[in-house]
């Protein structure tokens, strides 16, 4: 649904009607929005996911997952309002930052919800998935505006605003029969509660295997209460949570690090000299190619692991930025082949890239936080990738605007640089989280192994100890 509602925001500055509606007249005969009411748009969307992050934090710990949800799909359901009788550009803009909020939530209770409720064989799978379910959603949003490309008048980007009314009703009554978080319901002490959800999870379980389920859960967190953990965010910073802490946020920033020019495909080539139809023809394949992605990153992810995904996956987009930029040089609006051939390495990027560091990141920021913070920490952590996000809304519009800085496919020279520090940071500080329970890893953690010895140490439960080649640490 998120995926859907967002598909919309970048696409309008490419769509014939809507710029004809909001934009400006530019020298050349053609409308345009301006590259900073793009910015705005953007970053005031950006803004307010980073209020509705930081306030899930606090409201999902107190309320739980599920009726957190439920809360913001209403919220949401008023906000598109606003949207759909916007008069002007800004209107248009207050509801994007409304809209942000509960699209704040929505990012991150979703990946922590799916991490708490399956078994560690399981997490990887449903994990992954929320970045499939965002790529269906760009997809059908996009497939929804290339299909009133030709359509005159309003009702061309009014009727898609409309179509986000059709999601938040049937996804309430899920969620609303769905179980809560046997994990939240342990913290809060309702052993019962969470006994009832577990058996809900879990077909035909044996009583053994419960117990042992629950017996684990109450282990975990007793670890951590000898870590001294509790729930707030001021406990993000303290002792070894600083640690998880960084690996969490910065794994979300690497993320965001290789994204800028794939995220704005249609306006990108559409300012690359491509006509407008083209290039939301070469958004749907990407798109459509970012499933197929996810699903083959399911395979992978068993055999090679989280940490080889997304180094190869950050090499791999550093690369070909680089060659963007190079093919940049040349002129995209005169030599026409050369869009076409950026357009290309666009979507071999987005494939590999949702074959790779894409989805398996939404695996690793659930895994390396404690119990206590899971929430929180990951909140945090999109919070700061929404703050990248942020800068890139100011830059990007301008650096590929011809009205603008007209940097074209030039500034993947600068993107490919950006990804450089980060495929650093996580050579060096981003562990392998590959098959350990969440009490495994809070004693690899606890005693202080580094990032890559993590998936060659041997961890005892018992004793909270780790060894490696005949070393202890207890």
């Amino acid at each position: 649904m998120e995926g859907f509602d967002k598909a919309f925001l970048t696409a309008f500055f490419a769509f014939p009607e809507f710029q004809k509606r909001y934009g400006k007249l530019t020298a050349d005969g053609t409308h345009q929005i301006p590259a900073s009411i793009q910015a705005g748009v953007t970053n005031g969307v950006n803004a307010g996911q980073i209020i509705g992050l930081l306030i899930n934090g606090y409201l999902a710990d107190r309320f739980g997952y599920r009726y957190v949800m439920l809360g913001c799909l209403f919220l949401m359901c008023c906000f598109i309002f606003i949207q759909f009788f916007a008069s002007s550009i800004y209107m248009y803009m207050g509801a994007g930052i409304l809209l942000g909020v509960p699209w704040g939530v929505f990012q991150t209770i979703t990946t922590t919800y799916a991490s708490e409720v399956t078994p560690n064989v399981l997490r990887p799978y449903l994990t992954s998935l929320v970045s499939m379910c965002w790529s269906i959603g760009y997809l059908t949003g996009t497939g929804c505006l290339r299909g009133f490309l030709q359509m005159e008048g309003q009702w061309a980007y009014r009727i898609p605003f409309a179509l986000q009314w059709a999601l938040p009703v049937p996804l309430a009554i899920g969620i609303f029969l769905a179980p809560e978080s046997p994990w939240w319901l342990y913290r809060k002490g309702r052993i019962a509660d969470a006994e009832k959800s577990l058996r809900r999870l879990q077909t035909k379980v044996p009583e053994e295997e419960l117990a042992n389920t629950l017996n684990m859960m109450a282990y975990t967190i007793n670890i951590e209460n000898e870590m001294h953990t509790t729930s707030s965010y001021w406990d993000l910073f303290k002792g070894t949570n600083l640690r998880r802490t960084e690996i969490t946020v910065l794994t979300y920033v690497v993320q965001e690090l290789c994204v800028p020019l794939v995220s704005y495909i249609v306006y990108f080539l559409q300012q690359a000299g491509l006509p407008t139809s083209m290039a939301f023809n070469f958004a749907i394949i990407q798109y459509s190619l970012a499933i197929i992605g996810v699903v083959i990153a399911w395979f992978l992810v068993q055999k090679f692991g989280r940490r080889t995904l997304i180094l190869s996956g950050t090499f791999f987009m550093m690369s070909t930025s680089f060659l963007i930029g190079f093919i940049g040089i040349g002129d995209t609006n005169k030599h026409t082949n050369l869009a076409y051939g950026i357009g290309v390495i666009l979507l071999i990027e987005y494939f590999v890239f949702f074959m790779t560091c894409g989805p398996i990141i939404y695996t690793v920021v659930t895994e390396i936080p404690s119990n206590f913070l899971r929430q929180k920490s990951v909140a945090l952590a999109r919070a700061a990738y929404n703050v990248n996000v942020l800068i890139y809304g100011q830059l990007v519009p301008r650096m590929v605007q011809r009205a603008a800085w007209d940097w074209g496919a030039k500034s993947g020279f600068f993107y490919g640089g950006c990804m450089m520090f980060g495929l650093v940071w996580a050579f060096f500080r981003l562990p392998e989280t590959k098959g350990r329970t969440f009490a495994e890893i809070d004693i690899l953690f606890k005693n202080g192994v580094s990032a890559r010895k993590f998936s060659k140490t041997k961890v005892d439960l018992a004793n909270q100890s780790t060894s490696e080649e005949g070393e202890v640490k207890v």
